[in-house]
């Protein structure tokens, strides 16, 4: 198990800056452990919803949690407002960073992490398959 902490600097995307860097390297996938800072108009899809809605305003990330392969990510955001009021739900690209974001990754060394149609929910659902090699008969 390898930890990966980061900082993502204001501007970024959070959700795609992580798929990016999930991209540029060869961890077979991460969990996302931890994630606080703040947000600009965050992007989030709620239950239910189809699509994403944009939130005016500046948040703070109270936590940020999930997976993130190649394939695309999974991930749950939760926001506070200026009142304290608290949202929550699938962060969508376009949600930027404000002043810091701060997240913990995990990779494995015995998992690849993908993501997959399932016919049956009608999204890319997690994949987990062992990686090759020496101790990882799972």
């Amino acid at each position: 198990m390898h930890l990966l902490p980061l900082r993502l600097l204001p501007g970024a995307d959070l959700r795609l800056a992580l798929e990016s860097h999930c991209k540029a390297g060869d961890s077979g996938g991460y969990f996302v452990l931890s994630g606080i800072g703040s947000l600009r108009d965050p992007r989030i899809r709620f239950a239910g919803e189809d699509g994403a809605r944009e939130l005016r305003g500046p948040f703070e990330m109270v936590s940020l949690q999930g997976t993130v392969t190649v394939d695309g990510a999974h991930l749950h955001v939760v926001v506070s407002d200026a009142r304290g009021e608290v949202l929550g739900g699938h962060l969508a690209p376009g949600s930027l960073v404000r002043t810091t974001a701060e997240i913990l990754l995990v990779s494995s060394d015995r998992w690849h992490l993908g993501r997959q149609h399932d016919p049956g929910t009608g999204f890319a659902e997690l994949t987990v398959r062992p990686k090759p090699g020496p101790g990882n008969d799972a």
